[in-house]
């Protein structure tokens, strides 16, 4: 039990430090938010839980192609925030994002590559 509050609390720290960041640097904060440190504590948990390698490439391997459709939603998301709003606008670019990936995995699935 000991273990799982851990990683709850190292991985909310990451989360509450880029967020104070952002709060003083747009720019450094955005740079940190984009770092991939969510997927690579993700690796090191599954490493240290003596998961197979299997399991955390493959990990790796669809963390990519589920980012892929996700990054149009940083350029929609702040133009839909000067003209709709905070949670109208988040709440469009989130549906954006599902209809991206639902295509995306449908033209990856002619490709042999199945996400969903």
């Amino acid at each position: 039990m000991a273990w799982i509050i851990s990683k709850y609390l190292i991985t909310a720290f990451m989360v509450v430090i880029i967020s104070e960041v952002a709060k003083r640097s747009d720019k450094l904060g955005g740079f940190i938010a984009a770092l991939p440190l969510v997927t690579l504590l993700t690796l090191v948990w599954l490493y240290i839980e003596h998961q197979p390698e299997t399991k955390i490439a493959n990990h790796a391997w669809y963390t990519f192609w589920y980012v892929l459709p996700t990054l149009p939603m940083f350029l929609v998301f702040p133009w839909m925030l000067t003209r709709w709003g905070f949670w109208p606008g988040l709440v469009a670019s989130i549906l954006l994002t599902c209809i991206l990936f639902a295509g995306f995995a449908y033209i990856l699935k002619r490709f042999g590559i199945y996400l969903l």
